[in-house]
Order: C-alpha cells, then sequence, then structure tokens
C-alpha cells in the first residue's frame, strides 16, 4: 500500500527520521576526518611516511568527488530508504576493513571506497530530508544532514583521534564501525520509504542536474569552500606565526570555529528557507569582513577569536543555502545533482589546501589568509548572479516533470 501526502504537509516522523540521517552523517564525517588525528600511527605501524600516510585524506576526497556521482548514477532507480541503508551497510564493511588492513595499499582502497559511500549517502540523505518536510522547512531539514558533519567536526573526530591515540589507530574505526550500526539500526527504524523528488531515469537525471544554472552554482561552491580551505587547512600555522598562539591553545582556538560552525550550520538552514540566494550574498560577504578581519587583526588574539567565530558561523552556514539552491535548480534531476554538491565542495577543499600550501610556502601565513579574502572577494559578483538563474528547460522537461516537494510518502 502506498500514501501520497498533500503538497506541504510533511511527514508525522520527520524528527525523528531527521534525527536518523544526522545521526548518519554524524558517522560519516567523524570517519572522513578523523584519520587526520592519527596519521602518525598508521604510517609508523604500516611502515609509510606521514606523508604518503596523507593520502588517506587525498583517497577519501577523491572518493566524494568522483565516486560519489558515478555510485549515484548506477544507483539512481533504487528506493531512497533502501539506498540510505545499503549505503550504511556498505560503509561499515568499509571500515572494518580499514580495521583489518595489514597493509597501506589495502587500507587506501578502503579509504576510495568510503569516500564515495560518502557522497552517495549525504546526496540521498538531503533530498530524503527535503521530501519529509513541508516546503518552507527544507533549509533546516538539510542543515539536520549537514549538522551532523558539522558535530562531527567538534565532538566524533576529538574522541576518535583520542580512542586512536590511547589504543591504536585501528580502535577509531572500530568506534566508527559501532556508530555505523548505530545509524543503521535507526535508518531502518526511524526513516520511512519515501518517493523519490527526481524520479526520472538517468538520462533525464543527467540533463537536469548538468545544466548551465546547476553547474554555476555548484562552480560557486567551488569557490566558497576553496577560499575558507585556503587558509583553514592551515590555520594552525597562522596562529602560531600571526597570533603568537602554541600548544594546547592552537585547540581552543580550533574548537571556537567548530563550534561555531555547527552553530551556523543549523540556524544556517533557517536562513535557507527564508531566502537561500540571499543567504548565500550575505554570507559570502560576512566570510569578506571576516577574512579581513583576521586578515587586519590576526596578531590579537581576542580579534582574532571573533573573526574566527564569524568566520565559523557562515563558513558551513552557507552549505544548507547551497544545496538547498543546487537541489532546486537541478529540478527532476535532484538526487544526482545533490551528490554533485558534495563533489564540487570536496574539489574545492582539496585544490584550496594545494593552493593554500605552495602560497604559505612562497609567502607564509599572512600570504593565506590574504589568498582566502581574495577569492571571497572574487565569488561574491557570482554569488549574486546565481541568485537570478531559473530552473532550465532541461530540468522542467516533460520526461523529467520538475518535483513538488509534495512530501509525497510510500508506506
Amino acid at each position: 500500500m502506498s500514501t501520497t501526502m498533500q503538497p506541504g504537509a510533511g511527514h508525522p516522523r520527520s524528527t525523528v527520521a531527521l534525527v536518523a540521517l544526522a545521526l548518519g552523517s554524524f558517522v560519516i564525517g567523524t570517519a572522513e576526518l578523523v584519520v587526520v588525528g592519527i596519521l602518525n600511527l598508521i604510517a609508523d605501524d604500516l611502515s609509510v611516511s606521514v606523508s604518503t600516510a596523507g593520502q588517506l585524506v587525498t583517497a577519501y576526497a577523491l572518493g566524494i568527488s568522483i565516486g560519489g556521482p558515478i555510485i549515484t548514477a548506477l544507483t539512481i532507480k533504487l528506493g531512497r530508504k533502501f539506498l540510505l541503508w545499503l549505503a550504511l551497510a556498505v560503509y561499515i564493511v568499509g571500515n572494518l576493513v580499514a580495521v583489518i588492513s595489514v597493509s597501506f595499499g589495502a587500507l587506501l582502497i578502503a579509504r576510495v571506497l568510503t569516500g564515495s559511500i560518502h557522497g552517495l549517502f549525504i546526496g540521498v540523505a538531503s533530498t530524503v530530508a527535503a521530501v519529509l518536510v513541508p516546503a518552507e522547512r527544507r533549509g533546516q531539514a538539510m542543515a539536520m544532514v549537514f549538522g551532523g558533519i558539522a558535530v562531527s567536526t567538534v565532538l566524533g573526530v576529538p574522541l576518535g583521534t583520542l580512542v586512536g591515540q590511547a589504543l591504536g589507530w585501528q580502535a577509531a574505526f572500530v568506534g566508527i564501525v559501532i556508530l555505523g550500526v548505530i545509524a543503521l539500526a535507526a535508518t531502518l527504524l526511524l526513516v520511512p520509504p519515501v518517493r523519490s523528488p527526481g524520479s526520472a531515469g538517468i538520462g533525464a537525471q543527467a540533463r537536469s542536474a548538468f545544466a548551465f544554472p546547476v553547474i554555476a552554482t555548484l562552480l560557486v561552491g567551488f569557490l566558497l569552500l576553496g577560499g575558507q580551505f585556503t587558509a583553514l587547512t592551515y590555520l594552525a600555522p597562522y596562529l602560531e606565526e600571526i597570533t603568537g598562539i602554541s600548544g594546547s591553545l592552537i585547540s581552543v582556538f580550533l574548537l571556537a570555529y567548530g563550534v561555531a560552525s555547527a552553530v551556523g550550520t543549523f540556524f544556517g538552514g533557517k536562513f535557507a528557507d527564508k531566502s537561500a540566494t540571499k543567504t548565500l550574498v550575505v554570507a559570502n560577504i560576512l566570510l569578506i569582513i571576516a577574512f579581513a578581519g583576521l586578515y587586519v587583526f590576526g596578531g590579537s588574539p581576542i580579534l582574532a577569536t571573533i573573526t574566527l567565530a564569524l568566520w565559523g558561523l557562515v563558513g558551513f552556514g552557507l552549505v544548507p543555502s547551497l544545496q538547498l539552491r543546487v537541489i532546486t535548480l537541478a529540478g527532476a534531476g535532484g538526487d544526482l545533482a545533490a551528490t554533485l554538491g558534495a563533489s564540487a565542495v570536496n574539489a574545492g577543499i582539496a585544490v584550496g589546501a594545494l593552493v593554500g600550501g605552495a602560497v604559505l610556502a612562497a609567502s607564509g601565513a599572512h600570504a593565506v589568509v590574504l589568498t582566502a579574502l581574495i577569492v571571497s572577494a572574487v565569488a561574491l559578483p557570482a554569488t549574486w548572479a546565481i541568485g537570478l538563474l531559473k530552473v532550465s528547460d532541461a530540468a522542467s522537461s516533460p520526461e523529467a516533470p520538475v518535483p513538488t516537494n509534495s512530501g509525497a510518502v510510500t508506506a
């Protein structure tokens, strides 16, 4: 038997379902970044250099950027709930492979696999979250999904690092597997079956997802996140060289940034529901102000803390608006486009880190923040311009009808 909810009706189990989705993204966010805190242990155990072990981060990012869209395309016809729990099940297996890996090559393959599933899960979870609630709450629903990742940077990654450092790097992945099983059970029990908003075949999905308005929005996401990670990747050297902060105090500053990011993500969802386009523009402007403040006043610990908090609030607070805009512009290609959003963001992170490293080596930490400021300023006209874009003909073609966001649910 199947039931279709009326437009804007949402679903009575939406709150607990969104919590389950947030738990899944928390697990995935923790697994993505916890490796950074245990790289030295992995390098020693598997007899590779720390720089070689760092390829585990790159492998995961490539999995998200390339593997995520490919797997999404191959599974486009599967039911959304089935795909959610299947993704989590495969993710658990991938991290089990990491636990039992006795060679660096095997661990590298496990990271590519889990990165690909990361991209798939976040894309599917975003579209499911949008269906579970009335249209006016879609931004907040997506903020729950991305909020799980934001919270993982504040809570999951530090705890995972602590466990890994105390009990061995494999223990960190064991913890992720245990959390993954809990998230899988929550998904099976709490997330209702939903009708996919992007129900067209892969051909129509691709035409919609790769239409100009979507690609333009993805490029803006690439710039906004890439600019941030030009500086964020090397924030610790900046705090040491410019602010005069060292040792454990650096962790305090990073924690302040992380907490602000988590808070910003949840509030960003509320602003996305009011106007995703305006939220993106305002967030871009505030990013420019934050980087300018950090560049000019970074020598003052108090002012540096204030600018870091502002940066954290808007830097990830814009992500729900970006994802909502991508899915909306893609029309019936929303399922595939949702994964492309994760790809663009992670590509921006990877390129931003590379650019930041080159700038740091050539001109020092101060120049890294200046580069982030310049990139954010360059992005502003494009951020404003994408607010004028509409759903393309490809996304609204007869073969691929635009979703009504009706909150359709099948029981």
